[in-house]
């Protein structure tokens, strides 16, 4: 593949995978993953596997019902990608917008599905901005 190809498939899976978020729809969210996929958040335990990672995009939609998610950058080399993005909603229970910017950085298999997420943002801020 040549590196436009590969920088075209990449965009693509980057703005599609944000679309997907925005979404509402977990099953979305989790078809991003191969099948033993997993993702990663701030060191936490890994979340293995599409059912789970649909269960844990839900629970962003239970706290996030307008949750949309932007990429603001996406970078790579060769299999291993860095998507960086910007989370915006308002809280269910509080009310709060809430502003949070992070990146995961993906391990792709050879049908460019995420092998693995590590996922990244500051939680005390997250929860900052969520209290008011």
């Amino acid at each position: 593949m040549s590196m436009a190809s590969m920088r075209d498939l990449l965009n693509n899976l980057a703005r599609d995978y944000a679309i997907a978020w925005s979404s509402g729809d977990p099953e979305a969210v989790a078809s991003f993953f191969a099948k033993d996929g997993h993702i990663t958040i701030n060191r936490g335990d890994p979340i293995k596997g599409r059912a789970a990672i649909a269960d844990m995009a839900s629970g962003f939609y239970s706290e996030f019902p307008d949750l949309e998610v932007r990429c603001d950058m996406m970078r790579w080399a060769g299999t291993h990608a860095i998507f960086v993005w910007t989370l915006e909603g308002h809280h269910a229970k509080t009310g709060n917008r809430v502003v949070t910017r992070g990146w995961e950085e993906w391990e792709l298999d050879a049908e460019h599905k995420v092998q693995s997420s590590l996922g990244w943002f500051d939680s005390d801020d997250h929860q900052r901005q969520i209290d008011g």
